[in-house]
């Protein structure tokens, strides 16, 4: 287990909780590439703007690491919505190159 490629990416979400969108962005490579389940995003700065509009809470139940990938089993709380998903963090040279979250979206296009 590589406990650096783990901090970061535990950092990265203690970050986004904290609402200090600027330190999150450190933890992203310049090139980040996001894919989720309801769109994609490419550039860290695109991803930190769309973090800092929602706003999202994140609660880390499981972590896994194999090599430079960590995957969190989380509950993220959306504001009138609560979630469980997978994030799987790919980090190249220190930073979150890549995340690819997934998780059951039924409960959000209820509304």
């Amino acid at each position: 287990m590589n406990n650096t490629n783990q901090n970061t990416a535990e950092q990265f979400i203690q970050y986004l909780n904290e609402e200090n969108f600027d330190k999150a962005e450190s933890c992203l490579d310049p090139d980040f590439k996001f894919i989720g389940v309801l769109g994609k995003r490419e550039g860290a700065s695109v991803y930190i703007n769309d973090m800092k509009q929602m706003k999202f809470k994140y609660k880390i139940l499981k972590a896994f690491t194999s090599g430079e990938d960590v995957c969190f089993w989380y509950t993220i709380d959306m504001g009138t919505k609560e979630v469980e998903a997978s994030g799987w963090y790919q980090i190249k040279d220190g930073k979150i190159y890549t995340l690819k979250v997934l998780f059951d979206p039924r409960p959000l296009l209820k509304e």
